[in-house]
C-alpha cells in the first residue's frame, strides 16, 4: 500500500501505492503512512527532504469507500479514535522537521488535498484536478480543515467545502493549494530543481525555519515580544555549529559540508 525509498542524497520518496483504488485511504494505509513519518523523524537522521506522491494516475482519492462503509457500522467512539489517528497523520506531516514536497501526479480529492496542504511545497501536473467532496456524502472535511483552510484561506474554503466542485491545477495554484502547475512531462524535472535548492540549505536551518513559521503563526504576544523572540533566535543560530560553518564557508568562498557532491559519495 505504501513504498518508502531513500536515495543516496538523503531524499526520501513516500509513494501511496494503491493505484487500483486511486490511492485512497484506509486504516492500513493511514497506519503505514504514520509509521513511515515516525521512522523519518526518529530513526533515519540522514534524510534531507521528503517527496509525497502517488502511484498510477491519481495522487489520492481521499477516503476508501469500502473503509468508510465499515466505519458506518462502528460506534461513535470507534469513529472518533479512527478520525484521531487520521488527524495525527496530517499533523505529523505538517510538522515534519525536513522539507516536504507534494508531487501531485494526478487527481486529489478529500484527504489527498489534506496531504498536499501539509506539504511545504506542492507541484502538480497541469492535468490534475482537485475537489473536497465530503458534503456529497453527508460529511465534512473535518480532520483536514485546519490545514486546508490555512493553505487556501477562508473565502475559498467557504466555497469549495460547500459546493464540492472540482477545480483544475491552474485554479488550485491561484488559491495557493499548490505552488506550481507544470506540463505532465515536466513534473519530475521541476521537482528535482526544487530539491536542488533545498539540499543547498543547512539541514538545521531548514528545521528552524519551519519552526519559526509556526511560532510566528501562533504568536499571541505584543510586537516587542515578537521582536525579542526573533532576535534571540538568530543570535543562537549565529553561534551554533551549523551557523558558524555556513558563514565561514560563505566568507571563504567554499561549499558547506551539507552540499551534496556526487564525487564525495561511494
Amino acid at each position: 500500500m505504501l513504498t518508502l525509498e531513500i536515495d543516496q542524497r538523503g531524499v526520501a520518496t513516500l509513494m501511496l501505492n494503491r493505484p487500483e483504488r486511486h490511492n485512497a485511504f484506509n486504516a492500513e494505509l493511514i497506519a503505514q503512512l504514520t509509521s513511515a513519518l515516525e521512522q523519518l523523524v526518529n530513526t533515519d537522521q540522514t534524510v534531507r527532504a521528503l517527496i509525497v506522491t502517488g502511484a498510477g494516475r491519481s495522487f489520492s482519492a481521499g477516503a476508501d469507500l469500502h473503509w468508510m462503509q465499515s466505519m458506518c457500522t462502528a460506534s461513535e467512539m470507534d469513529n472518533r479514535a479512527d478520525a484521531t489517528r487520521l488527524a495525527g497523520l496530517f499533523r505529523s506531516l505538517d510538522e515534519l522537521p525536513i522539507p516536504t514536497i507534494g508531487k501531485v501526479n494526478g487527481a486529489a480529492y478529500g484527504g489527498g488535498i489534506g496531504l498536499i496542504s501539509c506539504c511545504d511545497i506542492a507541484v502538480a501536473k497541469r492535468t490534475a484536478r482537485f475537489a473536497l467532496t465530503e458534503v456529497r456524502l453527508g460529511l465534512i472535511p473535518a480532520t483536514i480543515a485546519p490545514f486546508v483552510i490555512e493553505r487556501i484561506g477562508m473565502t475559498a474554503a467557504r466555497r469549495l467545502f460547500l459546493t464540492a466542485e472540482s477545480i483544475d491545477a491552474q485554479q488550485a495554484q491561484a488559491l495557493g493549494l499548490i505552488s506550481e502547475a507544470v506540463d505532465d512531462e515536466q513534473l519530475d524535472d521541476h521537482v528535482e530543481s526544487i530539491l536542488a535548492d533545498l539540499l543547498a540549505a543547512g539541514p538545521q536551518a531548514i528545521d528552524q525555519c519551519k519552526q519559526l513559521i509556526r511560532r510566528i503563526r501562533n504568536f499571541d504576544g505584543n510586537p516587542r515580544q515578537l521582536d525579542a523572540m526573533t532576535a534571540d533566535w538568530i543570535a543562537r543560530l549565529r553561534v551554533s555549529e551549523e551557523g558558524q560553518h555556513g558563514l565561514n564557508a560563505f566568507l571563504n568562498k567554499q561549499a558547506p559540508d551539507w552540499i551534496n557532491r556526487p564525487e564525495d559519495r561511494s
